[in-house]
């Protein structure tokens, strides 16, 4: 147990939590969309971009998944952007869990999912031994054409599980193919 709880503290570190303006959102209007070829830039080179959704208050939220990597060590780990397309700032207290343990996450990705559509199993989000989730904070409130990065890391689904839903609040569900070591 307390091994586990180290190396979730190190993927924690290694995975890190920031935020940029990277210009990787689409302005193409579509409700869901899955790009295997497709690029998001970013500041360390260009990225794939393994699904893309639209929704949030006024469909102006524009989530962006880049990498969906299972590990060997149990988990799997979920990293993209996330842009503001609307006219005004947009809060996502809705995206916190509902779940008792992380409510005092705030703004988060806390309330995120992955869905194993083939084991019919739905993972929740991996927490700390403080409660808090392996996830992204938020800070506050986005800025109208604001982009930030996001991480949301799970249990690893079993090896014969190739492709999962990912979910977060009122946004699409996005159907994401996993790589692995």
């Amino acid at each position: 147990m307390a091994a586990a709880a180290i190396l979730t503290g190190l993927v924690l570190v290694a995975t890190g939590c920031s935020s940029g303006d990277d210009g990787g959102g689409k302005p193409d209007g579509s409700s869901e969309k899955q790009e295997k070829d497709g690029t998001s830039g970013g500041s360390g080179g260009e990225e794939k971009v393994l699904a893309q959704v639209k929704g949030g208050k006024g469909g102006n939220l524009t989530l962006t998944v880049t990498s969906a990597e299972r590990d060997s060590s149990g988990f799997t780990t979920f990293k993209g952007t996330l842009k503001n397309d609307g006219p005004t700032v947009v809060v996502l207290p809705g995206w916190a869990s509902e779940e008792k343990e992380l409510k005092d996450n705030g703004l988060s990705m806390a309330g995120a999912t992955m869905v194993d559509k083939k084991g019919k199993k739905r993972y929740f989000i991996l927490r700390d031994t403080n409660g808090r989730c392996l996830c992204t904070r938020f800070s506050g409130g986005f800025q109208q054409g604001e982009t930030t990065e996001w991480f949301a890391q799970f249990p690893a689904p079993p090896e014969s599980t190739t492709s999962v839903d990912f979910q977060v609040a009122d946004m699409p569900s996005a159907t994401v193919e996993l790589s692995g070591e």
